[in-house]
């Protein structure tokens, strides 16, 4: 192979690689830090918003699989066994979605200053999304459940 044809060669794999390592980087949603994580277990609201807890406490299985969390058709993460995600949104009804092989969805009425909990149980690629009241899921979430976030340090987005 003469000089130009290595380095187009290497010019290709250099491309590869790097689509590979974009690919992967959208396949997880990065653990929040410990203090983010304790934070957020302290299950308060900020004013004028409410907040949207989505876990799920399921266990992984052959059965099942990730899912992909959309709130108000904003992209939030992937969804993984042991995890959850808070959200601060504002009042009015929220639109929740899982995005595997299937498109679950629950819509919930927040108001101002409660916290709502939602479980998310994926069985066999298809979302499951069931309302459950705080102390079902204050209880889960700190038994099972790390913080998940892609938002970056000190970045609160709310939901309008």
């Amino acid at each position: 192979m003469s000089g130009a044809g290595r380095a187009v060669a290497r010019c290709v794999w250099a491309a590869l690689a790097a689509a590979v390592l974009t690919l992967g980087g959208c396949a997880s949603t990065p653990q929040a830090s410990f203090e983010r994580d304790t934070e957020a277990k302290q299950f308060i609201t900020h004013p004028g918003t409410a907040a949207v807890y989505v876990y799920r406490d399921d266990f992984p299985s052959s059965d099942s699989a990730d899912s992909v969390l959309y709130a108000d058709n904003r992209l939030i993460g992937a969804t993984l066994p042991g995890t959850y995600f808070r959200l601060d949104v504002r009042p009015g009804v929220r639109l929740l979605q899982g995005m595997g092989y299937d498109q679950g969805r629950l819509k919930v009425e927040t108001r101002s200053g409660e916290l709502h909990f939602v479980s998310l149980n994926v069985i066999v690629g298809r979302s499951h999304f069931t309302v459950v009241s705080p102390e079902t899921g204050k209880r889960a979430i700190r038994a099972c459940c790390a913080l998940l976030e892609n938002w970056a340090p000190g970045q609160r987005p709310l939901f309008r």
